[in-house]
C-alpha cells in the first residue's frame, strides 16, 4: 500500500475502530513492557533495535526489532538453498551474514520438492508465484494475501498481492470471500503493478491504514489452525517508512501465544500503520548476529524453513 503515499488518509482514520472479518479474538488483555537488548543493541547498526517485552499474567513473552531502512542496512528475502529446500535462521544467516534473520512465509512439508505456499520472490526472481485459489470443503475461493514487500528503492510495503505472467499486483482491498459466498474469479482490470523486488506471502493483513483489519475470511483462513492462538511472527510498516518485526512465544507455561487480534493490537502498539501475520508456530523465529534469541516451542532448536526476512548491514 505504500505508506508514504498514502501518509494523508493513514493520519485521517488512526482514530477509527477496529475492524476484522472472522475469528480474530483475544485470549484476554495484554500488557507487555519492552526493554531494549542492550548487550545485542550495542554490536548492531544504529539503524536496527532490538526490544523484548513480557507480560507475566497474560502470560506471554515477546521480541521485536525495528530497521530504519536505507540507514546502513538493506532489506530483504531470502529463499533456502539446501538441497532438501529448507534451512534453519542460523544456517541463513551465516550464509548471507545476515544481522537479523526471521522465518518468512508458509511452506508445504512433506512434498518433494517442498512448496512455498504463496508468493515468494528474492532479488526480483519470482521463486514461487502468488496463491490465486484454495480449495475448502470442495469450494473452490479465488484470494489475494497479505504479502510483505521490499521496493525498488528498498523500502517496506504491506499489501494483498496477486500474480500474473511473472507480474505483481496489488489491491486496495482483498477479494471479498465469505465462507457463504466465494468469489468466482480474479479481475486484474484496474489492480496496480506493485514494485517489489523481495516479496514474501502469508498471512492474513492484521492492520491496514493505521487500523486493525485481520482479514481472515476474505483471504480464506478459516477452516485452517491459523486463527487460534499460537506462536507468531509478524511484519509491520511504521508512518515514517520503519520495519518492525515481532515474534511472540506460545505454547509454554510462560508464554500462551497470542491470537491473531492480539498479534494485530502489539503492532499497532508498537507504532504500524500496515501489518501482516507470517508464517508462525514452530517456525516463529528470530535470529540476531547468529544467535536464536526467542525460544520456539520452548526449546533451543530451530525448525527449518523456506523462507525468510533478512536484515543485512551495506
Amino acid at each position: 500500500m505504500r505508506i508514504r503515499a498514502r501518509s494523508a488518509t493513514i493520519l485521517a482514520v488512526l482514530a477509527v475502530g477496529a475492524c476484522a472479518d472472522g475469528g480474530a479474538g483475544s485470549a484476554g488483555p495484554i500488557d507487555l513492557s519492552w526493554e531494549p537488548l542492550d548487550e545485542l543493541n550495542a554490536g548492531l547498526p544504529a539503524a536496527v533495535r532490538v526490544y523484548a517485552g513480557v507480560d507475566a499474567v497474560a502470560p506471554l513473552r515477546a521480541w521485536y526489532v525495528r530497521v530504519r531502512p536505507g540507514d546502513g542496512v538493506d532489506l530483504g528475502v531470502a529463499a533456502a538453498v539446501d538441497t532438501d529446500g529448507v534451512e534453519t535462521g542460523s544456517e541463513i544467516a551465516a550464509r548471507t551474514s545476515a544481522r537479523v534473520v526471521l522465518n518468512g512465509g508458509y511452506f508445504r512439508r512433506g512434498e518433494d520438492p517442498m512448496r512455498h505456499v504463496g508468493l515468494l520472490m528474492v532479488d526480483g526472481e519470482m521463486v514461487e508465484p502468488a496463491v490465486d485459489s484454495v480449495l475448502r470443503d470442495g469450494e473452490r475461493y479465488y484470494v489475494a494475501r497479505g504479502t510483505l514487500g521490499f521496493l525498488e528503492d528498498g523500502s517496506p510495503d504491506i499489501a494483498w498481492v496477486s500474480s500474473r505472467d511473472g507480474v505483481l499486483y496489488e489491491w486496495d482491498a482483498p477479494p471479498p470471500n465469505t465462507l457463504e459466498a466465494p468469489i468466482t474469479g480474479l479481475d486484474f482490470e484496474g489492480l496496480r503493478e506493485w514494485p517489489a523486488r523481495h516479496a514474501v506471502a502469508a498471512g492474513p493483513v492484521l492492520v491496514m491504514e493505521g487500523i486493525e483489519r485481520v482479514t481472515i475470511d476474505a483471504e480464506v483462513f478459516f477452516g485452517t489452525k491459523i486463527p487460534d492462538l499460537n506462536p507468531r511472527t509478524a511484519a509491520g510498516v511504521t508512518l515514517d517508512g520503519d520495519l518492525i518485526v515481532v515474534v511472540v512465544d506460545g505454547r509454554q507455561r510462560d508464554s500462551r501465544g497470542v491470537s491473531l487480534g492480539e498479534l494485530a493490537g502489539i503492532m499497532l502498539e508498537l507504532g504500524s500503520v500496515e501489518a501482516v501475520n507470517l508464517d508462525g508456530g514452530g517456525s516463529s523465529t528470530l535470529v540476531v548476529d547468529g544467535v536464536l534469541v526467542n525460544r520456539p516451542l520452548g526449546s533451543q532448536s530451530e525448525r527449518q524453513v523456506m523462507s525468510a526476512l533478512v536484515v543485512l548491514e551495506e
